[in-house]
């Protein structure tokens, strides 16, 4: 009876985080360049064989009875997703592989929101993490904010002057890439310069759906409130239980 807990309050927990990851979803369906987050749960013996088994995967059964669920991963959809034209000439939007590169204070970061400005100084700037990078990871100057951009992210002035190119960076691989507290992605080794255009005047959307993810908050949640529900059947099943036992004693 008593082991009944340790998979309904598992299954709270796993349930409780899949909710925070929903919730962050939703809160950035208008963040330009948001990438969904997408999360899973596994029992506790599958985890566990997975982190005993050797370098060929040659796991060892160490039992056939699981008494919790866990969070087993949490990934990033990368899905492309379609532009919003805003006709503002510090904006981009990469169309394929690739993030812009950002110089913040704790390093490089990278991310595909590209509703820039210019900072005090005249830099290229996305606001609140810091200075956009060019194809040699330097810092770009554009001191005015009447430029024009081709789909190589090469800006000129209105006469025409050559002022720099923004940077697009591919990594080999994306899952292994993380996203850090300003919601940057970091990490995934040195990456390489991209090849994908880049449109000036135009931002790429969420990739979120709201309907999507608003299934998966009430089901979600339904299952949390019915774990929730057994779990205080369990309470008073074994309160009765320990009081009945105490009386016949």
């Amino acid at each position: 009876m008593f082991k009944g807990f340790y998979n309904l309050a598992s299954g709270m927990i796993t349930h409780g985080k899949n909710l925070d990851v929903i919730s962050n979803n939703m809160t950035n369906i208008s963040t330009s360049g948001f990438k969904a987050d997408c999360f899973t749960g596994q029992t506790f013996d599958e985890v566990m064989w997975s982190r005993v088994g050797n370098k060929i995967k040659d796991y060892i059964e160490i039992g056939g009875i699981s008494y919790a669920t866990v969070p087993s991963q949490l990934y990033t959809d990368y899905t492309q997703s379609s532009f919003d034209e805003t006709g503002m000439p510090l904006d981009f939007g990469i169309e394929g592989e690739g993030f812009f590169a950002i110089q913040t204070d704790d390093g490089i970061g990278y991310t595909r929101a590209g509703n820039f400005t210019l900072d005090e100084e005249g830099y290229l700037f996305l606001p609140g993490f810091g200075r956009v990078l060019d194809i040699n990871r330097e810092e770009i100057l554009l001191v005015t904010d009447k430029v024009k951009a081709d789909t190589n992210g090469r800006i000129y002035t209105e006469n025409g002057g050559f002022l720099g190119q923004i940077g697009v960076f591919e990594f080999e691989d994306n899952g292994a890439l993380e996203k850090n507290q300003q919601g940057l992605f970091v990490g995934g080794g040195d990456p390489q310069l991209g090849t994908a255009k880049i449109y000036n005047g135009m931002v790429e959307r969420s990739n979120v759906e709201m309907v999507q993810q608003m299934v998966k908050m009430i089901s979600t949640q339904r299952a949390y409130q019915s774990a929730a529900t057994v779990t205080k059947m369990y309470d008073q099943v074994m309160n009765q239980a320990t009081t009945d036992i105490g009386r016949l004693q």
